[in-house]
């Protein structure tokens, strides 16, 4: 089978995670600079098989759409044209970096590594393809 990737997009930082090849665990796969995205998007396409590819979409309580949006649609658009065979669906992301912190927090984990913004996008990216599992 073949795994499904999510994205929690941010303007500075992404946070990935992957499925297993059952597709039934969402693991957290990596933290990197946005700007790194599509490279490491290659990369990983060319070493494992995607089927779909997750993106969180940033709606804020009073239901509107984050000013991030505007840049995640873009990025979609460049994701859509190197990989036109993966379909990119959406899933909402609302209080998913709230709920990442606090998993760290009392992780155990030492304070060094609870403010790693990279663990923060990573943790935040598997709840959202956690998210998606669960409606799937």
């Amino acid at each position: 089978m073949s795994k499904i990737l999510a994205i929690d997009y941010g303007e500075k930082r992404t946070g990935l995670a992957e499925t297993d090849d059952m597709q039934i665990i969402a693991s957290g796969l990596t933290g990197i600079l946005t700007q790194d995205l599509l490279p490491f998007l290659e990369k990983y396409t060319k070493e494992n098989l995607v089927e779909k590819i997750i993106v969180g979409l940033p709606i804020r309580l009073n239901g509107e759409l984050s000013e991030v949006e505007n840049s995640i649609r873009k990025c979609i658009k460049k994701i859509n044209l190197l990989f036109p065979e993966i379909p990119v669906e959406r899933v909402d992301e609302r209080f998913t970096s709230k709920i990442a912190a606090q998993a760290i927090s009392i992780s155990g984990k030492s304070k060094k590594k609870r403010e790693s913004k990279h663990l923060l996008d990573k943790v935040s990216a598997t709840l959202i393809l956690q998210t998606y599992l669960e409606k799937k």
